[in-house]
């Protein structure tokens, strides 16, 4: 049987109409009209013998052969854009500074900075993690090229790039709930923090005593008291160590708000290599974010922040995405 060797550009629709959600945005993305985009499928669909859509209601979802093309088209195309890069990147040096939050930081921070130095092995990266408003600070002195923040969407040089879900948190080794009125033990980090305001305002509304029962400076320290049971606390489902779980409705405790995850440049004309680790960054999340079907009602719609991030940074590459 004849090798087959699959259009990387027809991948890339694929994965445009995925990230999007439907082939029309995908059509206007990659410019070409829907009936070319579906012709594309119908195309790979041929070379596979598998069907990788099917009828969903008006629309179509993704089958199993579509689901298992779909993460080695991410596959492929990465490995595609990173050889591009490369190549086309040997000349680009310099540092950059970047900052982000202990969440994100354990979750992606190894895979986006794995890509940037595969392609850009000259340039320095000094990467810092620490809470938002050290981050946004440091960013404002000129400390910092690139931060990225939970909260801070008033700020100018916000990239809004999803609305997250917070969450209670409580050890994975049981389900805590709430039925007596003993105070609540909460595990927070100290003030100000908008997790920790977020949880105390929700309990205070629903009337609900607590009392602050372990404060850490730390996300690490956070999540052993978690799992010593000393208490709850809140935070997003991302990223959560196999210790702790997400407390479902059985807990009885009040719903807590979202919280906008945001890019920050200080609207600062970026360096070449700064612009291509946000590249490489926005993809990383798109991928990961991607994979979390619960949170795609929260993720911010590229068409509603597109003009927003290239007015901060002209010159970008407009593929960047994250949907």
């Amino acid at each position: 049987m004849a090798n087959i060797n699959l259009d990387l550009d027809v991948l890339r629709t694929l994965v445009t109409a995925q990230d999007l959600g439907g082939f029309n945005r995908a059509a206007d993305r990659i410019g070409r009209t829907q009936s070319a985009v579906s012709q594309q499928i119908r195309r790979i669909e041929g070379q596979l013998g598998q069907a990788l859509y099917r009828k969903n209601g008006r629309g179509v979802a993704l089958t199993e052969a579509g689901d298992v093309m779909l993460a080695y088209a991410r596959k492929m195309l990465e490995l595609n854009d990173d050889a591009v890069a490369a190549v086309r990147g040997v000349a680009v040096e310099g540092t950059v500074r970047f900052g982000l939050p202990s969440d994100l930081a354990e979750t992606w921070l190894s895979t986006t900075l794995g890509r940037f130095k595969r392609a850009h092995p000259t340039v320095l990266i000094e990467a810092v993690v620490d809470r938002n408003a050290v981050l946004l600070e440091q960013l404002d002195k000129g400390h910092l090229d690139l931060v990225l923040a939970f909260g801070g969407q008033d700020r100018s040089d916000a990239h809004r790039l999803a609305d997250l879900p917070m969450k209670w948190i409580g050890p994975a080794s049981r389900q805590v709930s709430h039925e007596s009125c003993e105070p609540l033990p909460l595990v927070m980090y100290g003030p100000p923090c908008f997790f920790r305001q977020a949880g105390i305002d929700a309990l205070d509304k629903a009337g609900i005593p607590w009392r602050t029962a372990f404060t850490s400076p730390s996300l690490h320290g956070l999540w052993a008291a978690v799992e010593a049971e000393l208490g709850i606390t809140v935070r997003t489902a991302l990223g959560l160590p196999p210790s702790v779980m997400v407390l479902d409705d059985r807990s009885g405790l009040p719903p807590v708000p979202t919280i906008a995850l945001c890019l920050h440049d200080a609207r600062r004309e970026l360096a070449p290599a700064v612009r291509r680790l946000m590249d490489i960054l926005l993809e990383t999340l798109e991928a990961k974010l991607a994979g979390v079907p619960e949170l795609q009602p929260f993720i911010q719609k590229e068409a509603e922040r597109a003009p927003q991030r290239h007015s901060a940074a002209p010159g970008r590459a407009s593929a960047t995405k994250l949907t």
